[in-house]
């Protein structure tokens, strides 16, 4: 079963259940699939989003409701903060399950022998390895810096 077909039957579930939370987060992630499907219609490229975009929407709307979160807290807004960690659990489970630090260190051994990466130069090179190997799977933003320590 493709990641699609599981947010469509998820979809299908919560309206059955009468899940609010859960239905509004999942017409959102459906929402966002189908304007990158939009944006892609005027590029002539294929015009279905690929599971590693899928994925990749998955973990911006995450990086974004964390943010939104984290300034909620801040401000006082506490019960905001709360629908947006809400609704990160909600899509937290489509998305792969994340590489905890032994197996990140090791996806990052792994790219940078396949990369035949010798120094700091060839950062982009890992970084496009793991990327391609790892989408969704780990924080690219914070994988950078371990990177860099690795190569140096």
């Amino acid at each position: 079963m493709t990641l699609r077909d599981r947010l469509q039957a998820a979809l299908k579930d919560a309206m059955r259940a009468k899940e609010v939370e859960r239905l509004s987060t999942l017409r959102l992630i459906n929402a966002a699939i189908k304007d990158r499907e939009i944006a892609l219609r005027g590029t002539g490229a294929e015009e279905v989003v690929s599971e590693a975009e899928i994925t990749a929407i998955l973990s911006k709307m995450v990086k974004q409701r964390q943010e939104s979160a984290r300034i909620y807290e801040e401000g006082g807004r506490l019960e905001l903060a709360e629908k947006e960690l809400a609704e990160i659990k909600v899509i937290e489970e489509y998305l792969p399950r994340q590489l905890a630090g032994a197996e990140v260190d090791a996806a990052i051994a792994a790219a940078i022998a396949a990369a035949g990466a010798a120094s700091i130069r060839d950062m982009g090179k890992v970084m496009a390895v793991l990327k391609a190997k790892h989408t969704g799977q780990m924080d690219f933003g914070a994988v950078g810096p371990r990177v860099k320590d690795m190569l140096n």
